[in-house]
């Protein structure tokens, strides 16, 4: 059996990688701009940063690693507004979100890598279909079996990530009733899901991957599309659940989240067998109906998600404290219970506009200088609708009334 290497990092350091959505501003479709961005970012300081992803329509932005989730976001805003300068001068946008909102897979051209390229041929459409976006936060672990540990107990907090994230309630021009419909792509590959629960340690890790090489099944950790994996070369325990979010501030609230977390879950037990039981369902339950989902604790308790989200940052507050993001973590609990996700956001907007090209301006306006900043246009063109609309019971639900949670935390 092969041993894999596992690069010690300093525990508690984070990073995040962003997939965006690059934008034609004349129809607000997604546009085939990849190798352009880059190449006039070549002599920027930030172009080691920016990646390609696998359809050309699609560009990443890789942090450095960070103590603090504020010297993330300083860094974030440069790369930010550096990405939308070079955006500005080859003539597009650039846009966070989870899911373009009116895009057509067909059109999607595979960016031109050796690994993107096998991706194709061996996915077909579904390669293409993969134009989805989101962001994946890197938490810095010690060793091996430490990133197995902590990779367990953040399991049962997959859904509190998806709610808090989610973005892609529309794709393809249909109101998917989803909160998130981009794990729905993510979950047509054939190694998606959760980390094995006899995976307990790094050599049963090391076993486990051996014995899918050796049945033909993987080639590499690459291959295993799970909603937490370890990143032994970056010594690094990667969530990779979240949407991308509107905004870097978000995003950068999100990675506080996840910091505050692995180090409050690392000093509580181990999860319950219970914590797998219901792992599909509250899954499930995130990304249909975001916030407003049930979800099942592992003693077999059943509660509203917001509820849980809400008790479970209260219990976070001393630790974020300890790591100083104690403002952070509260925008992100205020806007949360107060406004909902980027996805009722955007669905705001919709209903405002009535008018898929005016969302994805919006959507850009938001990425530059945040969702307060945005000022809805009629958009001079042939407009595009949304081909189903949200059921009133679930449109109810995302009222501001509705986000106020009762009961404790169990």
């Amino acid at each position: 059996m092969e041993q894999i290497p596992f690069v010690s990092s300093t525990p508690n350091t984070l990073g995040i990688e962003l997939e965006l959505q690059l934008i034609d501003p004349r129809s607000f479709d997604l546009t085939a701009a990849s190798e352009e961005v880059l190449a006039h970012l070549a002599d920027h300081a930030v172009a080691d940063r920016v990646k390609p992803e696998i359809t050309r329509s699609m560009i990443e932005l890789n942090s450095s690693v960070h103590e603090h989730p504020v010297g993330l976001l300083a860094e974030m805003r440069e790369m930010r507004d550096a990405l939308c300068e070079a955006a500005d001068a080859v003539g597009v946008a650039v846009a966070g979100g989870g899911s373009h909102p009116f895009m057509r897979w067909q059109e999607r051209a595979i960016s031109d890598s050796p690994r993107f390229q096998y991706l194709a041929e061996m996915y077909g459409y579904l390669a293409r279909q993969f134009t989805v976006f989101g962001q994946h936060i890197h938490l810095g672990v010690a060793s091996g079996d430490e990133a197995i540990s902590l990779a367990h107990r953040l399991s049962p907090f997959v859904p509190h990530f998806i709610a808090l994230s989610a973005s892609s309630p529309y794709y393809e021009g249909v109101d998917t009733l989803f909160s998130c419909c981009r794990l729905n792509a993510v979950n047509n590959f054939p190694l998606s899901g959760h980390i094995p629960p006899d995976v307990t340690d790094w050599y049963r890790f090391e076993a486990h991957l051996a014995q899918l090489r050796a049945f033909g099944l993987a080639e590499s950790i690459k291959d295993l599309y799970w909603d937490i994996r370890p990143k032994p070369e970056f010594g690094t325990v990667e969530i990779r659940v979240c949407d991308t979010p509107l905004t870097v501030e978000k995003a950068c609230q999100l990675a506080a989240f996840a910091q505050a977390l692995a180090v409050w879950a690392m000093r509580q037990p181990a999860p319950q067998e219970g914590a797998w039981l219901a792992y599909r369902s509250n899954h499930f339950q995130a990304c249909r109906f975001g916030l407003h989902g049930n979800y099942v604790a592992a003693d077999g308790q059943r509660l509203r998600l917001v509820d849980h989200v809400r008790g479970l940052l209260e219990q976070l507050m001393p630790v974020a404290d300890e790591l100083g993001t104690t403002d952070l973590l509260a925008v992100l609990r205020d806007e949360a219970i107060r406004q909902g996700n980027d996805a009722r956001w955007l669905r705001a907007q919709y209903g405002k506009l009535r008018d898929l090209p005016g969302v994805v301006d919006a959507m850009v306006q938001a990425f530059r200088s945040g969702r307060d900043g945005v000022q809805l246009r009629e958009q001079p063109r042939r407009r595009v609708r949304a081909a189903s609309e949200p059921l009133r019971g679930v449109h109810s639900l995302a009222t501001p009334e509705g986000l106020v949670p009762q009961g404790p935390l169990h």
